[in-house]
């Protein structure tokens, strides 16, 4: 939900997100690409939100599922995609009387501090303009901030720059912030004499520079600013969340052997003294418990992992698992919609889909529930203190009760009673032959 004001002067953020973003080479909208398992305009709608008091999204037609993503903010359609300044253009009739800022869907890094920033930066006396820029190491085609003064008198794009402006390293990142007024006017100024003949926002810089208006840049980090228009910024991208998020996990008490191989969700709850080993990807709704200790080469995902259990090498937890306190899910063990009580252990080689595992049993290895018949699943219920030996196959539906005892290369298929002893087996039958070894 977006923020609700205590200053009398509104914010209004427009995000430009209309763009299909062709040299990513996909037939999804460069905003719905995902960071961390989160769409990227849903990472820069996170941090907006905290900030401004109504957000607009532009669109370009045929974006439905874009447009559902967004709600409840203002959406509007850019029907055809003249540039960025004419995508904002379409937003005017909401801008209001406050203050607006105009921001790229494929900028998702922003953080809420900067955004603050940027909006405390405007409302100061004689401040009419004020862009994010960045010192770049490697400019590249980025827009070259020139200031005189600490004001800025222009923005030259690379192709334009002379030798000396091309070795300036502040760009523009394409975040503008102005009063709704001068927005309105300018946008509506802004000319497409240019090789595309597009109307490009950035050139209202020049428009109140002419009108001797105060323009300023506001710093914030590359990293932050960086823009994404391929699959190698994409994953660029995605290098920067992760840091940040493996960060914040350390910061709050998690040990990572070797955090850069570890992978985390934009969602990933862990609480502290958890010990992660190399080599774990966390999917989206993961919560893990204090004192739990994750294996290398292990896969979780839409689970719960409980105090001091012990998950992997080589695990694989699926969707609606919880695991038990105390409990051990060892190598080549695949879980899915799956609740193991505390104390349960299954170290090796098992798969128990739709399960219900009750405390301080233990599952063979080889162990699988065999739950789907080929049109429907059903639940495999084992209870308290049940020794599973190896090998087992559990026909669901089916019910083991406590302590009872399966043995070794059984296949059960009825019911199995508290305290019992089950064999489902063929009976072994030794027989004396000869055997005859030939050369």
């Amino acid at each position: 939900m977006h923020k609700l004001s205590n200053s009398t002067t509104e914010t209004v953020a427009v995000i430009l997100a209309a763009g299909m973003g062709t040299r990513m080479k996909s037939s999804k909208p460069k905003a719905m690409h995902p960071i961390a398992g989160l769409p990227m305009i849903r990472l820069l709608l996170n941090q907006v939100e905290k900030v401004f008091d109504r957000i607009i999204v532009v669109l370009g037609p045929h974006m439905e599922t874009l447009a559902d993503f967004v709600k409840p903010h203002q959406v509007v359609i850019q029907k055809h995609r003249l540039g960025t300044a004419h995508a904002a253009l379409q937003a005017e009739a909401y801008f209001g009387k406050g203050i607006v800022t105009v921001l790229n869907a494929d900028n998702p890094l922003i953080r809420e501090n900067t955004l603050q920033r940027l909006i405390d930066e405007k409302k100061k006396p004689k401040t009419d303009l004020v862009l994010l820029a960045m010192e770049c190491n490697d400019p590249k085609a980025y827009g070259r901030v020139i200031e005189n003064n600490g004001h800025v008198i222009k923005i030259v794009e690379t192709l334009d720059a002379s030798d000396a402006e091309k070795k300036i390293k502040l760009c523009n990142s394409g975040v503008i912030c102005a009063d709704a007024l001068y927005f309105s006017k300018w946008l509506k100024e802004i000319e497409n004499h240019n090789a595309k003949k597009e109307y490009y926002i950035i050139d209202i810089v020049s428009l109140a520079v002419k009108e001797h208006k105060v323009v300023k840049a506001l710093r914030a980090s590359e990293t932050e600013l960086t823009g994404i228009n391929s699959q190698s910024e994409l994953a660029f991208a995605e290098s920067i969340i992760q840091k940040r998020l493996r960060k914040q996990a350390m910061d709050n008490g998690v040990t990572m052997i070797s955090p850069e191989t570890v992978f985390m969700s934009y969602d990933t709850k862990i609480e502290n003294d958890v010990i992660l080993h190399p080599n774990i990807v966390f999917g989206k709704n993961v919560v893990i418990r204090s004192g739990v200790e994750i294996k290398s080469f292990s896969h979780l995902e839409g689970c719960e992992i409980k105090q001091n259990a012990i998950i992997g090498p080589y695990a694989r937890i699926r969707p609606d698992t919880v695991v038990g306190q105390d409990a051990h899910v060892g190598n080549f063990v695949e879980l899915k919609a799956t609740a193991l009580g505390d104390g349960v252990k299954a170290n090796h080689l098992s798969y128990l889909g739709d399960s219900i595992v009750g405390k301080k049993t233990n599952i063979g290895a080889g162990t699988i529930t065999c739950n789907y018949d080929g049109s429907r699943k059903h639940k495999t219920v084992i209870g308290d203190e049940v020794f599973v030996g190896s090998d087992a196959i559990l026909v669901a539906p089916v019910e083991i009760g406590n302590k009872s005892l399966i043995a070794a290369g059984s296949v059960i298929t009825d019911d199995v009673p508290d305290n019992a002893k089950a064999f489902g087996r063929a009976r072994q039958v030794n027989k004396n032959s000869k055997v005859t070894l030939k050369n």
